[in-house]
């Protein structure tokens, strides 16, 4: 399960007790220096919600009783996703959140998938470490079409990674609606791209993008596909 591989165990954070004060909940938060924690329940197995620093500081800015419960300002209490969901549904769930809360199979709190492990997850898909250039490819949603594609670059190099994404509709043409992200490996040198790129567009694929990965550039943008983008440092 790949949610499952990215989540932080409950064993592993910092969390606070439902019947906990507002100022002992802000002492928590102060002495971790997370800007909010999950909430449990006594069992330590049920999530009540989040509490958040800055809602703390507002309340008792505001002369606020910090004697009440951690409860009264809890929020996202209905923010979680199991540890099976379908991956798509972090994406429509976490939003603005600096984490979302992971239950199990029994609706107990299992855990956290936070921004920055998603985006490590992300990442990997670009290979940036391990790979030279990352070729955007527009194309229709005939049938094959991604094995199509892989198999023309195959001829030349290997692949380090691949990401399909969904472009806007009628970009460049009413007929491009798929965009995908292939990343060569490290290695591949300017000429052999170059030549990656002339058999996919012979073969009707728009070449949209091309990033240098290792020179941190753009060779070639969404804004003008199909043109050299020269740069002085390369001479």
């Amino acid at each position: 399960m790949l949610i499952k591989s990215l989540v932080l165990k409950k064993d592993y954070l910092t969390t606070v007790n439902e019947h906990v004060t507002l100022e002992e909940a802000l002492k928590v938060l102060e002495d971790s220096g997370y800007r909010c924690v999950p909430i449990l329940d006594d069992t330590g197995t049920i999530f009540r919600g989040n509490i958040y620093k800055m809602h703390i500081y507002r309340h008792k800015s505001q002369g606020g009783d910090m004697s009440l419960p951690v409860t009264y300002l809890l929020k996202n209490a209905t923010k979680t996703i199991k540890v099976n969901s379908p991956f798509f549904k972090v994406f429509f769930n976490i939003k603005d959140l600096p984490y979302i809360a992971v239950l199990d199979q029994d609706n107990k709190f299992y855990g956290i998938l936070t921004h920055n492990r998603l985006l490590e997850m992300l990442s990997t898909s670009w290979n940036i470490k391990n790979g030279s250039y990352v070729l955007t490819v527009l194309s229709d949603n005939s049938r094959g079409n991604l094995v199509k594609m892989s198999k023309i670059i195959s001829k030349y190099t290997n692949l380090a990674g691949a990401m399909t994404l969904d472009a806007a509709a009628g970009e460049l043409s009413g007929d491009f609606v798929r965009r995908t992200l292939f990343t060569l490996p490290a290695g591949v040198t300017e000429e052999t791209m170059k030549t990656v790129v002339e058999k996919l567009q012979a073969k009707g694929y728009v070449v949209s993008e091309i990033e240098d990965l290792q020179a941190g550039y753009n060779i070639m943008s969404d804004e003008n596909p199909g043109v050299w983008i020269e740069h002085p440092e390369k001479g």
